[in-house]
C-alpha cells in the first residue's frame, strides 16, 4: 500500500503497477476513508474506468470493502439510454463510477453535477487511451475547479502524458515492478518501441534489406488483412523474397504449408494470428512480431525454447498503446524483454495531429493585424475591473 499515505493525504498522484497488484483496492480504500459520510447533495468522487466490465467489477469491490450505508455508488456506462442513469444520479450518489464518455455525456446534459467532486480517478487509464477516450477524460477534469488526481496504470508513455499534462500539475509517481518468481527460457529477444505503424514498416523494411543476417524470416501479424497489407507495401521492394501463409486473395505468392516454405527460396513469410494455427518454428532463425499478439500465450508459445540446439531470435515491435500487453508477456516470462534504440537512417514518420498542432501555435504566434485592425485606444486598454467594491484584477479578460 504505498500508494495509501499519499491518497489520504490529498496528493495527486500516478500509480505505476501491473495487473494484480493491488490498484482498485488501494483508491477503493482511499475514497471510503476520504469520503468518511454520504448524504451530500452531489457526488464527492467520479472514477472513470474503460468499459461497462469494469465498473461493475470497481462497485462490486466497494460493495465488498464498504461498511459505511450511508454511502451511495452509481454506474454510468455507455451501454443503452441516459434516463434511467440520471435518474439514479437525482435520488443521490456519492460516488460515482463511469465510463468517459458516458459521464461526459451525462454532465453536457446537466445530469452529472462535478461542484463537490473531492476525488478524480482515472483507473486503467492505459486502456482508456487504447480506446480513444482521452478527449472526455480531459474535459471532465478540467470542468472541476480543485479537486485530487489519482491516475492508474500499467505503463506510462507519451500518450498518457499528452492526457495528464492537461490536468495534473506535479505529481508524485509511485511504481510498482513486479515479475514472475519463475523465468521461464526463452529465445534471444530484442524490442523495439517505435511511435507509429508507419514506421514499424519502414523498421521491418529496414531490417528485411540485410538478407545475409535475415535469410529466412516469419513476420506474425494479427489479422490476415493486415498480411495483405504488409504484403503489398513490401512487395515492390523484394518481389520474389516475400509471400503470404495461406493468402486471402489468390494472386497473392503463399504457402498453405509452413514445410513449404522451410524448403523453398522464399526469405520472408508473413502469418496472422486470426488463422490460430500452432506453426512450426523449427529452422526458422528470426521470428519478427511486427504487432503484439492479443493474448500474452500466443506470444509465449512461440519463444519458449522446446530444442536447445536451435539459436533463434524473437524481435518485437511495440507502440505506445501495445506496451500493456508487453508488460504483461514480461510477467510471465519472469523478466524484461530489452528494450534495442532504433537504428540509424530509420525514417521516422510524423504525428500528423502533432505537426497540426504546431502549425495552429505557429500561427498564432505569427498572426498580426492587417487594414481592418488598429490599436486599441488607451481608455480601454484597462486591467482592472472598478465595477465591484473591489479592485479585481482581470484575470481572464483576453481568453
Amino acid at each position: 500500500m504505498k500508494t495509501m499515505s499519499r491518497i489520504l493525504g490529498g496528493q495527486d498522484l500516478i500509480a505505476l503497477a501491473p495487473e494484480g497488484s493491488g490498484k482498485t483496492t488501494a483508491y477503493v480504500l482511499g475514497v471510503l476513508m476520504r469520503l468518511k459520510y454520504g448524504f451530500e447533495e452531489a457526488p464527492r468522487a467520479l472514477i472513470l474506468v474503460p468499459d461497462k466490465e469494469r465498473m461493475v467489477e470497481v462497485i462490486e469491490r466497494f460493495d465488498l470493502i464498504n461498511r459505511n450505508q450511508t454511502i451511495r455508488i452509481a454506474g454510468l456506462y455507455s451501454e443503452g439510454g441516459m434516463e434511467a442513469q440520471m435518474n439514479a444520479l437525482a435520488d443521490g450518489a456519492d460516488i460515482v463510477v463511469a465510463t468517459p464518455d458516458r459521464a461526459r455525456a451525462i454532465y453536457l446534459k446537466l445530469g452529472l453535477n462535478l461542484n463537490k467532486i473531492i476525488m478524480f480517478i482515472v483507473d486503467d487509464a492505459a486502456e482508456i487511451i487504447k480506446r480513444g477516450m482521452q478527449l472526455p477524460v480531459a474535459e471532465l477534469a478540467r470542468s472541476i475547479v480543485k479537486c485530487q488526481h489519482l491516475v492508474f496504470t500499467e505503463v506510462i508513455h507519451d500518450k498518457l502524458h499528452l492526457l495528464i499534462d492537461q490536468f495534473m500539475n506535479s505529481p508524485a509517481l509511485i511504481e510498482v515492478s513486479e515479475l514472475g518468481n519463475t523465468k521461464l527460457e526463452t529465445w534471444d529477444q530484442i524490442l523495439y518501441h517505435v511511435p507509429d505503424y508507419k514506421t514499424k514498416l519502414n523498421l521491418l523494411k529496414l531490417l528485411l534489406e540485410d538478407s545475409e543476417i535475415f535469410n529466412k524470416v516469419i513476420v506474425f501479424v494479427n489479422t490476415r488483412l493486415t498480411a495483405e497489407k504488409v504484403f503489398k507495401s513490401l512487395f515492390k521492394y523484394f518481389d520474389k523474397e516475400i509471400s503470404v501463409y495461406k493468402p486471402l486473395f489468390f494472386d497473392h505468392p503463399g504457402f498453405d504449408l509452413i514445410d513449404e516454405f522451410k524448403k523453398s527460396d522464399t526469405r520472408i513469410l508473413i502469418i496472422a494470428d486470426d488463422l490460430n494455427e500452432n506453426i512450426d518454428l523449427e529452422g526458422i532463425p528470426f521470428i519478427l512480431h511486427l504487432e503484439i499478439p492479443a493474448e500474452k500465450e500466443t506470444f509465449l508459445s512461440r519463444v519458449l525454447i522446446t530444442n536447445k540446439a536451435t539459436d533463434n531470435v524473437s524481435i518485437s515491435f511495440s507502440t505506445d498503446i501495445e506496451l500493456v500487453m508487453v508488460k504483461k508477456i514480461e510477467q510471465a516470462m519472469g523478466k524484461a524483454i530489452p528494450v534495442t534504440e532504433l537504428p540509424a537512417g530509420l525514417i521516422i514518420e510524423k504525428d500528423p495531429a502533432k505537426e497540426k498542432r504546431n502549425k495552429v501555435q505557429t500561427f498564432k504566434e505569427q498572426e498580426t493585424g492587417g487594414a481592418a485592425f488598429h490599436e486599441k485606444k488607451e481608455s480601454n486598454n484597462k486591467d482592472y475591473n472598478y465595477s465591484s467594491r473591489e479592485k479585481a484584477k482581470m484575470k481572464f479578460k483576453n481568453r
